[in-house]
């Protein structure tokens, strides 16, 4: 029987999360102020009316359509989506930051179309998986169309460079199959295939051996490729148990790079505190569980793969990030999900979680 009501705990959790974030990005933003006031002003502008305003309209938007919609219209979202990335390679158009070509300037606005084709992978890959059915367990219907998806992802990420964005799209990919019920040999097979491509990457491209350096041994460069999780680590070690207080970073001052962007965490253990991170972390937590439930009770597979997708991905992104902070996975630079600066992530993030609240709409149980 038809629910019409959003599943509200899932809702009151990512709210917490939504403003709460906003709240840190604020505090973490004022590194910037010290710097340059226009800077702050732009920050500011791009985070909380295009990323948090537009977000909002997004999400309710999403939240009235029929989730079946997103279906009929799958393969076109992720073929523009493919041609919107391509764009970043037009000369005035791309944008380069960090030796990096991965935004698209429009005027005073700019966005990361990654960001864009992380959920269009999930809509039409939830759609293909539905569509394929008991044929997923077939290497014609089932890896094959995988591996042609994310080859055709790895050229127009990669070139960029964006390897993080790759890793995050072929992790959900795998674990969307794996939900869909693909073998395990399969599995296997393509988690092969990723060791050595990754590994190859990692082998031919020095910023990543620096990175995976730095992992392994994070005092060996503390003024050049470990500097950023040195700065980390003192931060969240200065803030204590109960940490500093809200807006009362230091290292947020001309120390950490990025505070307000991927090295955000930190900032937050060194305000809030051990038990501020802790909460933080139950938070993302209690949404993977939460989003899971809401696919398990989902209508149909369609619906069930959509849900699952969006939440892992969000989810996986959000501890990537945390973990390399805290010195347990190498630094990728990856943002922290609706905490981080990023209008163009925050504002897709928020109208994925329109989908998932209307497709919970629709749950078989009522929990």
């Amino acid at each position: 029987m038809k629910n019409k009501k959003v599943d509200k705990f899932f809702l009151i959790i990512v709210l917490i999360l939504i403003f709460g974030g906003v709240a840190m990005f604020v505090s973490a933003s004022l590194g910037i102020l010290a710097k340059n006031k226009d800077t702050f002003y732009s920050v500011l502008f791009s985070q909380l009316v295009l990323g948090l305003g537009c977000g909002l309209v997004g999400m309710y938007t999403a939240l009235k359509i029929n989730y079946k919609i997103w279906r009929n219209y799958a393969f076109y979202i992720f073929i523009a989506s493919i041609i919107l990335m391509t764009f970043v390679f037009i000369p005035h158009v791309g944008w380069s930051h960090g030796g990096a070509t991965r935004w698209i300037k429009i005027g005073p606005v700019s966005f990361q179309p990654a960001e864009i084709l992380k959920f269009s992978f999930i809509i039409y890959f939830s759609a293909f998986l539905s569509w394929s059915k008991d044929k997923i367990k077939s290497f014609k219907y089932g890896i094959l169309p995988l591996l042609g998806m994310l080859a055709v992802i790895a050229v127009v990420l990669l070139k960029q460079p964006d390897t993080k964005s790759f890793i995050l799209i072929t992790f959900t990919g795998i674990c969307m199959y794996f939900i869909s019920g693909g073998p395990w040999k399969y599995i296997a097979g393509i988690g092969a295939i990723c060791v050595v491509v990754f590994g190859t990457l990692i082998f031919f491209t020095p910023y990543l051996q620096q990175r995976v350096n730095t992992f392994l041994d994070p005092s060996h460069d503390p003024k050049g490729s470990s500097y950023q999780i040195q700065q980390s680590m003192i931060a969240l070690g200065s803030g204590g148990i109960f940490g500093r207080g809200y807006g009362q970073s230091i290292q947020k001052f001309s120390y950490l790079p990025e505070p307000q962007g991927d090295s955000i965490f930190a900032v937050l253990g060194e305000e809030l505190g051990f038990l501020g991170a802790v909460i933080t972390i139950f938070l993302y937590c209690a949404f993977a569980l939460r989003g899971i439930r809401i696919a398990n009770n989902s209508p149909d597979s369609f619906g069930r793969l959509l849900v699952s997708g969006i939440v892992i991905l969000m989810t996986a992104q959000s501890f990537m990030n945390i973990a390399s902070i805290v010195g347990v996975f190498p630094l990728t630079g990856v943002p922290l999900v609706f905490m981080s600066h990023g209008g163009t992530s925050l504002m897709i993030y928020m109208t994925a979680i329109g989908i998932v609240l209307n497709i919970s709409k629709f749950q078989k149980f009522l929990v």
